[in-house]
């Protein structure tokens, strides 16, 4: 990142896990950005950074996000974390994470759905993205960053879906407050992430909130594009989906669209 920072704070969100570090800045160009810097000074990682503003925020696949204030922007930096064979997995853990996160601050049950990998969703309208990201520092060990931003008291007008914020739904609620349940639900499914069959669990609560699930949807990447039916999620985490000849294809990556919403 060049561009500076301002305002450092420290501080432990009340209900997060034990261990993890904070650091809120007034503006920054990225989380995610500043989140590798710390990691190339030698951070030690289980630090989330968080801003009030973000100058140069980011998305999937390159597109800017927009990052007005009163919306959560917060980072999470891991060093090393294990199974690395199963990073791919992070993604649709931190989706279950955030939903969870979601449901504790606004009071509300299983409000929002997930679009595979993490898009959270309410009533077909996009509340968040997740990015996750990943560097080996000169050691050799690996920086990976899980970064989040969340539509708390506005959202902006996207060119691929719809998107709302959740003032507009009507529910009360801080991006420090729902750091605070984010960090501690995160901390949760990481830990038991890392055991040998850590993933099935996420992958039960993912499906248990899964948007699609049956329906005809359209998975679009920079080469190819397919429509068939969301049929599941494999044991790693990826789509599959059964085609119209009744073959079953299995998807690493993509963006979805229903019929009628693709660009």
């Amino acid at each position: 990142m060049t561009g500076g920072h301002s305002s450092e704070k420290t501080g432990s969100p009340a209900s997060s896990a034990p261990g993890l570090r904070f650091e809120h800045h007034d503006t920054v160009g990225s989380t995610n950005t500043l989140a590798f810097e710390k990691a190339r000074a030698g951070d030690p990682g289980r630090l989330w950074i968080s801003a009030g503003e973000q100058t140069q925020g980011r998305g999937r696949l390159g597109r800017d996000w927009t990052s007005p204030r009163g919306n959560l922007f917060a980072s999470h930096l891991l060093i090393d974390p294990a199974p690395v064979n199963r990073l791919g997995e992070l993604p649709l853990l931190a989706a279950v994470a955030l939903a969870e996160a979601v449901d504790q601050e606004t009071g509300a049950y299983r409000l929002a759905k997930l679009k595979w990998p993490n898009d959270l969703l309410i009533d077909g309208a996009k509340l968040s993205g997740i990015l996750l990201e990943a560097e080996t520092l000169p050691d050799k060990s690996l920086a990976v960053v899980l970064g989040f931003g969340v539509n708390c008291v506005s959202h902006p007008e996207l060119s691929l879906y719809p998107s709302i914020d959740l003032t507009a739904l009507g529910y009360r609620v801080t991006a420090e407050g729902l750091l605070a349940r984010l960090s501690a639900r995160l901390a949760h499914w990481l830990e038991n992430w890392q055991k040998a069959d850590g993933f099935l669990p996420v992958r039960v609560e993912w499906l248990a909130r899964a948007a699609h699930l049956g329906q005809k949807i359209t998975v679009r990447n920079a080469s190819d594009e397919i429509s068939g039916t969301f049929l599941d999620l494999n044991t790693q985490g990826h789509l599959v989906l059964r085609l119209d000849s009744g073959e079953l294809r299995t998807i690493y990556a993509g963006d979805v669209f229903l019929p009628g919403l693709k660009p």
